[in-house]
């Protein structure tokens, strides 16, 4: 009983190439009432129709031809990465082992001597189809479950951004600061690490993921300001001593609440950048001199995070209008961040900052706070 032909069997393409007329009729008559057939006298138009859309979904090749062999039209097949898929069967009249072997290595999937057997033919073909069909399909299915796990790690990361965002702008509020602080000292971290990145000193250090996870976690500086009381955080003259001592604070409260959240944590990489978070918290109002709070640091002993932290956040609190002090301008702003290179930054942080201050520029222009306030003290940082 005659084989039923299915409607997708019917559709797939079969390419023959072969310089013999007589070849092609034989092997056209036993393939065309099962498959769509396709013909190429030379190798040339082989690779021409390989390549046109629809491509062949298998191609018999011969070896003998004139101008191109096979070979060579098989090595151009699968340096072209549009056709270097399309499985391949040699059928020819070399049947020497070493031919095989050679058909076999160049990235045939199967060698079919002469004279052809129709049954051998056919059952080879219909095994390499299905095969074909198979790897399609598990191709297919990779290509989706990357593109969805892709997708599922960008929603993650989306909703993780967005809550840690939303935590830091409760603290923000409470500090008469907009969200819009966040985004730009984020920035500003960004743009500095960046240009750090290009010294040979931080080349190996500050990786893309690296800098990545700095601009995350710098979201979360001042996520303490939610523990200092309304009196002290709201004041809007200047603080008592005893006030400033509540008030510095916050970076240690900060930390704490961040390692809180994370102390039971297994999976160390997936919240490697709250870790990152804590030492920002807690460390970004150190000073290179060694003046600065909580631990009073000096150069280097300082992580990197934090260093980056305090001359962005620095910069947006002087170019910042705020309940006790006139916005600076762009310009003082900028000479007091040089004046404080050596004693309150990081010489290098500064040199960075001179070099990627246009960059910080238009960050503070992008993001700009429209915020109008009667000014009781005099500005300071």
């Amino acid at each position: 009983m005659d084989k039923a032909i299915t409607s997708s069997e019917q559709t797939k393409i079969v390419l023959i190439v072969d310089d013999t007329a007589d070849n092609l009729a034989v092997l056209g008559a036993l393939l065309k009432p099962l498959y769509t057939v396709r013909i190429a006298k030379s190798g040339p138009r082989a690779l021409l129709i390989a390549a046109q859309e629809p491509q062949p979904d298998l191609i018999l090749l011969d070896i003998m031809m004139p101008d191109m062999d096979g070979y060579e039209v098989i090595k151009q097949l699968k340096e072209n990465p549009d056709t270097q898929e399309i499985p391949v069967i040699f059928i020819t009249a070399l049947n020497s082992i070493q031919d095989e072997a050679k058909g076999l290595d160049l990235g045939a999937v199967d060698y079919i001597s002469k004279p052809i057997s129709a049954p051998i033919l056919l059952s080879r073909v219909a095994t390499h189809l299905d095969l074909k069909i198979a790897r399609d399909m598990l191709r297919d299915n990779n290509a989706w479950l990357e593109k969805e796990i892709t997708h599922r790690i960008e929603q993650y990361h989306l909703v993780q951004d967005i809550s840690m965002r939303a935590l830091a702008n409760l603290a923000e509020a409470r500090d008469n600061e907009t969200g819009n602080h966040i985004i730009r000292t984020q920035s500003y971290v960004n743009s500095l690490a960046k240009k750090l990145a290009t010294l040979p000193k931080y080349s190996q250090v500050l990786t893309k993921e690296t800098i990545d996870t700095y601009t995350k976690a710098a979201t979360l500086h001042d996520i303490g300001k939610v523990g200092i009381p309304d009196n002290v955080l709201l004041k809007p003259g200047k603080l008592s001593p005893e006030e400033w001592v509540v008030m510095k604070t916050h970076s240690q409260i900060g930390a704490d609440a961040i390692w809180r959240a994370i102390k039971n944590e297994t999976d160390i990489e997936a919240v490697d950048f709250l870790n990152v978070a804590i030492k920002i918290a807690k460390y970004h109002h150190e000073k290179w001199d060694g003046s600065g709070y909580p631990e009073g640091l000096k150069g280097e002993q300082i992580p990197l995070p934090a260093r980056l932290m305090a001359l962005a956040d620095v910069f947006d609190a002087l170019i910042s209008r705020r309940p006790y002090k006139a916005p600076f301008s762009i310009e003082e702003t900028k000479e007091l961040i040089l004046k404080g290179k050596g004693q309150h930054f990081d010489p290098e942080l500064v040199d960075a900052f001179e070099a990627v201050f246009d960059d910080f520029c238009q960050i503070a222009n992008q993001y700009t706070d429209n915020i109008n306030v009667d000014l009781d003290r005099a500005a300071s940082y």
